[in-house]
């Protein structure tokens, strides 16, 4: 009777060490702020800046835009004349309020009591909080024509691009009409949705436990021809969990996203890869190794295949993490047999070609 043939199999030598896992995934770049450009005060636009278009670029302070400040200087000047009219008539009532005490005080000389104060009428003090007061409301006045007359001129709040703008010169514009969308370039945000498990891996500042920075995270993508790719940070998740995918939206901050050419522009589909925790004596090997209920095959160098339970840390697309159960040096099977048995013989593959070791 002819011997049972040995099946040829292939393996791997398994090597531990610390391995830092990394959680990967995919999400949207947007922008860190994004606002509707609106004027506080009406008027015809006079001046429209060249960087405000599709796509322009702007720094913090720079005029937008400019309406006609004409009525406006107006206003000022008008406030300023019942300022003065005001404090004229304050000074009126004041005086004649010091008046009509001295002719109270002559009368009551021949009275009793020389020391008792005049009544508020004949002091005159309704007279004077109200001339006061109409004073306080014209300066009040003229700050609010101050303060109308320096928003004539819109000024951009942050460094940033413009997204979209429908406003030209000569238009007539009134107050919160929208004239153009404006977003920050100091930095970006990537909004990744991870599995509730994956947390447990790396640290989510106000989600996760423990008050040390967010973890580290690379954005990948390939853009305009090239492959890019932009270091960032998590900083913190969207606080729910999404109740259809049962996903959590993890936020990432890139700073300077338009700093490297190409830029990390809004809108952008990139894949991000997050340093997770580092595991002291694990093993990376292929998924396919991976059998049912976790376990491995083992085979030594008699050529005997033995069944290994391990530990699995952490599964990936191509890979599966392993802390606990092989040692530096074993050889791990990789080929995929359709009857196996523990304890069986087995012939191992050379890299050169199928003879047997």
């Amino acid at each position: 009777k002819p011997p049972i043939p040995k099946p040829l199999v292939r393996v791997m030598t398994v090597e531990t060490g610390p391995r830092e896992v990394i959680i990967r995934g995919e999400g949207t770049v947007k922008p860190l702020r994004e606002i509707q450009l609106v004027p506080e005060v009406s008027g015809k636009i006079i001046y429209v800046s060249p960087s405000l278009v599709d796509g322009g670029e702007f720094k913090e302070g720079d005029v937008l835009l400019r309406i006609d400040p004409v009525d406006y200087q107006l206003a000022v000047t008008l406030a300023k004349a019942r300022i003065k009219d005001s404090e004229s008539k304050l000074r009126i009532a004041e005086e004649e309020a010091a008046a009509a005490k001295e002719e109270w005080r002559l009368l009551e000389e021949w009275g009793s009591d020389v020391d008792k104060e005049p009544p508020a009428l004949v002091a005159k003090e309704p007279q004077l909080a109200a001339a006061r007061a109409r004073l306080d409301a014209d300066r009040a006045d003229l700050r609010k024509a101050r303060l109308n007359l320096a928003r004539t001129e819109i000024k951009a709040p942050f460094n940033g691009r413009v997204s979209a703008e429908n406003v030209d010169i000569g238009q007539y514009v009134g107050t919160a009409q929208n004239l153009a969308t404006l977003f920050s370039t100091e930095a970006a945000q990537i909004i990744v949705p991870f599995e509730d498990e994956s947390l447990y891996w790396f640290h989510v500042p106000g989600f996760t436990p423990g008050s040390q920075p967010g973890a580290v995270a690379l954005a990948r993508t390939r853009f305009a021809g090239r492959e890019s790719e932009w270091k960032g940070q998590v900083v913190r998740a969207e606080g729910k969990l999404d109740e259809r995918s049962r996903m959590v939206d993890v936020v990432i901050r890139v700073e300077k996203p338009y700093a490297t050419r190409p830029p990390l522009v809004a809108g952008l589909f990139v894949a991000v890869e997050i340093q997770g925790r580092t595991l002291e004596n694990a093993a990376v090997i292929p998924r396919e190794a991976l059998r049912a209920d976790d376990t491995v095959w083992v085979v030594d160098q008699h050529g005997q295949l033995t069944f290994r339970p391990v530990d699995v840390a952490r599964m990936t697309t191509t890979s599966a993490i392993i802390k606990g159960g092989l040692n530096s040096g074993e050889m791990l099977v990789l080929t995929t047999l359709k009857a196996v048995t523990d304890g069986m013989q087995v012939r191992i593959a050379k890299d050169r070609g199928d003879s047997e070791s």
